[in-house]
């Protein structure tokens, strides 16, 4: 990946990710977090994992940031935008709709 394309992956990311990252570790902590998700194995959900590895993105500097690193980053970018397109209708502040996109960085209220 060139540089220019590390730039445009780095801008989407700071788009969709609008928690910061004590935000997002005390949010990673709470039952609500861990209550949605895929869980592969009865173990920890993959956007629980995804939120581990955000925090990690956004605590590094930009040139600490591995390959892998802008793949996970390229990941959330599409998660967030895919699962914001499926709004259910009302109120979703306590909604498995919400919690999920927390635990992926991104708050929609």
């Amino acid at each position: 990946m060139d540089d220019d394309e590390r730039k445009q992956v780095r801008a989407e990311f700071d788009d969709v990710v609008n928690v910061t990252p004590a935000r997002l570790e005390k949010w990673l902590d709470t039952d609500e977090s861990k209550s949605v998700g895929d869980k592969d194995g009865g173990g920890e959900s993959t956007g629980h994992q995804s939120g581990r590895h955000i925090v990690r993105i956004l605590r590094s500097k930009h040139d600490e940031l591995s390959d892998a690193d802008y793949a996970h980053m390229r990941k959330v970018v599409g998660y967030v935008h895919r699962h914001t397109a499926q709004r259910p209708h009302g109120d979703v502040e306590h909604t498995p709709w919400r919690y999920s996109l927390l635990n992926w960085g991104h708050d929609p209220l």
